[in-house]
């Protein structure tokens, strides 16, 4: 007679492995498990490391590197709520770290200027004599932040707008996202009277007030960045672990299935566009004091590709991976420019290849892919 087994039926508990002990969770458990306190002690962690830790470890040149890597890691963190749980590849995130960029120069730049007074560089070409009239309002700072982001979220729901709402994706969606960051930076490469042209707004030497040769501005414009990111890592956190962030998944994995739900994909995706837009855009505006410039070689196809790239290598589908991947493909560019100057594209292109054909899931997959490894050892071992 042979036996069968109820599937029914409750199954014994799975006996706890050797070294702990069965009334307390493992600390494997604990982290596998997204809660609160998990939550806390990674932002209390993440604070430390950019706010006590860097300052003092860092040089003030590696310091404003750093500050530098934070802010594509802003953006990256836009590009995983929109790409890892939307599925949007968006190829042209650059557009939107221009206009936040560009919008902040802008009124810098005039600040540096004083009332009444042109920028530098139309004195410069002499092509200028009153200042253009739609330069006018970004010298008002309460216009100019709230450009940086609203500008690039609001060209971000039109287009989106236009495209989702004719169900246009996949590589479609990627290449129309390209192919708009290459004209913006062809349109500000043509505008040297009022963009700077090939150039763009550069020697930016003041921020609200504060002088931006003195090093401990410079620090202060860090701890800015960094906090904005934290706060941006919470927003998104946020959105992923609510019913939007259901929803968005959904989306991504069965669209015909949500629409005859009653909900519109199109409004969906166009939400995690504009959020991501709008991050990119504050990524910018940050960018310009911690560097100094922007230029269209910054929001061009190469930039926008390399937020891809380092969100690919980071893992998309997790809210700290595009952190790490930014920062690591930023460090790896930088150090790999320095070493091989001729050749340092071709060792940040294996880097991407690798971790795409090796580790799929990212860096931030690493410590589950040795945490199953490790199991699939000890259960070999004691069976």
């Amino acid at each position: 007679m042979t036996l069968t087994t109820d599937p029914s039926a409750p199954t014994s508990p799975t006996p706890p492995a050797a070294g702990t002990r069965p009334d307390r969770p493992s600390w494997r458990g604990w982290l596998a498990t997204p809660s609160r306190s998990r939550t806390a002690a990674g932002f209390a962690l993440g604070a430390l490391l950019l706010f006590a830790v860097a300052p003092l470890a860092l040089t003030d040149f590696r310091l404003s590197l750093l500050a530098r890597y934070l802010c594509y890691a802003m953006v990256a963190v836009g590009i995983g709520l929109a790409w890892g749980r939307g599925g949007l590849l968006t190829l042209g995130q650059g557009v939107f770290f221009g206009l936040g960029g560009y919008a902040m120069a802008m009124h810098l730049k005039l600040a540096d200027a004083g009332p009444g007074n042109l920028p530098d560089f139309m004195v410069l070409y002499g092509q200028m004599d009153e200042l253009p009239l739609w330069w006018r309002p970004f010298a008002n700072p309460v216009f100019a932040l709230a450009a940086t982001v609203l500008l690039p979220m609001a060209v971000a729901a039109v287009l989106g707008t236009l495209v989702f709402r004719r169900r246009v994706r996949g590589a479609y969606f990627a290449i129309l996202s390209q192919a708009l960051a290459a004209a913006l930076a062809i349109l500000l490469i043509g505008q040297q009277a009022t963009t700077g042209g090939t150039n763009g707004l550069t020697d930016i030497q003041g921020f609200f007030g504060y002088d931006l040769d003195d090093p401990i501005n410079q620090r202060m414009v860090y701890f800015i960045i960094a906090g904005c990111l934290l706060a941006l890592l919470a927003l998104v956190r946020q959105l992923m672990y609510s019913r939007y962030g259901e929803l968005l998944v959904a989306v991504r994995d069965a669209e015909e299935r949500v629409r005859f739900l009653g909900y519109d994909p199109a409004n969906v995706k166009l939400v995690a566009y504009v959020v991501a837009a709008g991050m990119a855009g504050l990524a910018g505006a940050l960018f310009v004091p911690a560097v100094g410039i922007i230029s269209p070689a910054l929001i061009g196809i190469v930039p926008s590709i390399g937020f891809v790239i380092g969100v690919a290598v980071g893992g998309r589908a997790t809210l700290l991976g595009p952190v790490l991947g930014a920062i690591a493909v930023s460090w790896a560019q930088t150090s790999l420019s320095e070493e091989f100057p001729a050749a340092w594209t071709y060792f940040q292109g294996l880097l991407f290849v690798l971790v795409v054909a090796f580790l799929p899931g990212g860096l931030a997959s690493l410590a589950g892919v040795v945490r199953r490894r490790s199991t699939r050892t000890s259960s070999g071992g004691t069976g």
